[in-house]
């Protein structure tokens, strides 16, 4: 399961780069520019912040997966971060319109390997933080 929870952290550590190619792949300068200032900068702050973010808890993994599967602490930490790319998860499923990727090959295959990923973070980080309901 370390193993796992080493690769998820990789994983999470490029998504979190990926994060710079947003800008420009998705058009930001010209789509955000009928935005209000606050609005266009929230927008870029918070995406700044989830990229960071992203790239921290990809480093904890990738940093400290013995200390997180095998600690009390670090299993409640995997249990929350289930539950985030569960809701992540859900999302991607059921709140983004199937118009942005259906009928779409390029977004069709990145939404299918979104899926699979949520699928594998969530189920690492659920089977390892489980183990903290046997824990004495």
């Amino acid at each position: 399961m370390i193993k796992h929870i080493e690769t998820a952290g990789f994983l999470l550590t490029l998504l979190s780069f990926l994060h710079i190619a947003f800008p420009r792949y998705f058009g930001w300068k010209e789509g955000l520019r009928s935005l209000s200032l606050i609005n266009r900068q929230m927008m870029q702050v918070h995406t700044f912040f989830i990229a960071f973010f992203v790239f921290l808890i990809g480093f904890l993994c990738w940093s400290s997966a013995a200390d997180l599967a095998s600690t009390a602490l670090g299993q409640k930490i995997l249990l929350g971060l289930s539950v985030f790319w569960i809701v992540r998860l859900f999302f991607q499923l059921f709140i983004y319109s199937k118009e942005l990727w259906r009928g779409k090959r390029f977004e069709t295959t990145v939404h299918i390997i979104f899926i699979v990923f949520w699928i594998y973070l969530s189920a690492v980080f659920f089977v390892a933080g489980s183990k903290f309901f046997y824990i004495e």
